[in-house]
């Protein structure tokens, strides 16, 4: 007698299919890169309406003035408004015209490097993988290319000549395969005169005549030269290469 031809039975569907589906689209990079814009434009927003410049005017609360806590409390603060791109001209005028030129320097430094790192970390973290998908352009990719082979080197030039944007500076290191320790150690180094400089400006702004302030502003005006002329060299040669 012949055996029974065996039934097949359809293979059961895994279950939470429907959930893992889900779970990929919202882990994938362009979610990732939806996320980050919300929270950037959210951050951005919440600046516009808290209005920080009023610090240069108003000054910081009676209540957390004086002693290293607000100090501390400044440099956290700082760190989240460059975050949401508060100018940095802005705050270390008013970390020096709050605190003096040694504590608003360490302050202003400590906000720098701490905004840059929670910047550095957002763009690695949610924007890498899509935003490498775009580095087609001949800029973008010679911008990636120096970036991830000369990181330090080319972050420190980037930090001294004010030139470049910081945020845009965060989120294109962050883009290139940059590795964080460099990233942190060349922005703080290299945001060091810049930000003494206007840190020294507004703490003397009380005196314009006085020479402490006098040089500041000096040595501001002519890093911002330096780092027009520079831009404008790289753009004139990229345009000349691109030309051939």
């Amino acid at each position: 007698m012949l055996d029974p031809v065996p039934v097949p039975v359809p293979a059961a569907r895994p279950a939470g299919g429907l959930a893992v589906r889900c779970t990929r689209v919202l882990l994938s990079p362009w979610s990732r890169l939806s996320l980050l814009v919300a929270v950037l434009l959210a951050a951005a927003s919440t600046m516009l309406l808290l209005e920080p410049q009023r610090l240069l005017a108003s000054g910081w609360p009676a209540q957390l003035s004086g002693g290293a806590a607000a100090v501390v409390l400044f440099g956290l603060a700082y760190g989240v408004c460059t975050v949401a791109f508060v100018p940095r001209p802005l705050l270390n005028l008013a970390a020096g015209a709050l605190f003096g030129s040694q504590a608003g320097l360490a302050a202003a430094l400590a906000g720098t490097v701490l905004g840059a790192g929670i910047s550095f970390m957002l763009g690695r973290v949610l924007g890498q993988e899509a935003l490498r998908t775009l580095l087609r352009g001949r800029w973008m990719r010679a911008a990636d290319g120096q970036l991830s082979r000369h990181g330090f080197r080319s972050m420190l030039a980037l930090r001294l000549f004010p030139g470049v944007p910081f945020a845009a500076a965060n989120y294109c290191a962050a883009v290139s395969r940059m590795g964080y320790p460099p990233f942190l150690v060349a922005t703080g180094l290299g945001s060091i005169p810049n930000t003494a400089a206007y840190v020294v400006a507004g703490s003397e702004a009380a005196s314009p005549t006085s020479p402490a302030f006098l040089a500041a502003m000096g040595f501001i005006v002519l890093t911002g030269a330096g780092g027009a002329v520079v831009a404008w060299r790289r753009r004139h040669r990229f345009g000349a290469d691109r030309a051939q």
